[in-house]
């Protein structure tokens, strides 16, 4: 996700982090909630954040994240899947993740119903993440049935 040009909030992990910017999106641009969604998605065959809850479709318009996660979870329980764990990566210059991991992690695992680690990363200057233009975020989710 690309930072935003105007005063839009940063929210990650459904913490809203004071003091930066925040990113593009149709929905509170959640990257940290999106990514968790697509991996649980993924792993269930399920498709992806943007079949089931598209930015052409106004319900979506300033959607909380954490509500459309703990709607894939749902989702995915329904097609006889249960969440195991789930890890994320969350690549970026600024801010700072170390500080707002726990917070993090408890609204994520309250979410999906299991535990979830997240982990800040630097770009190190490499590409738009590097040049702080925007924050990427890698997740991976363990599910059984």
């Amino acid at each position: 996700h690309r930072f935003a040009d105007d005063d839009r909030p940063l929210v990650l992990g459904g913490v809203t982090i004071p003091g930066e910017r925040g990113l593009l999106g149709h929905s509170d641009a959640d990257a940290v909630a999106h990514a968790v969604a697509d991996a649980l998605l993924g792993a269930a065959g399920l498709g992806d954040i943007g079949m089931h809850f598209p930015d052409t479709d106004p319900r979506w318009k300033g959607a909380d994240s954490m509500q459309l996660l703990r709607e894939v979870t749902s989702l995915v329980a329904r097609d006889g899947w249960r969440v195991e764990n789930v890890d994320v990566n969350v690549v970026c210059e600024r801010p700072k993740i170390a500080p707002h991991r726990a917070d993090m992690q408890e609204n994520l695992s309250a979410a999906v119903g299991a535990p979830v680690s997240v982990k800040g990363r630097r770009a190190e200057g490499l590409g738009a993440i590097g040049r702080a233009e925007g924050i990427a975020c890698l997740a991976v989710a363990l599910l059984t049935k």
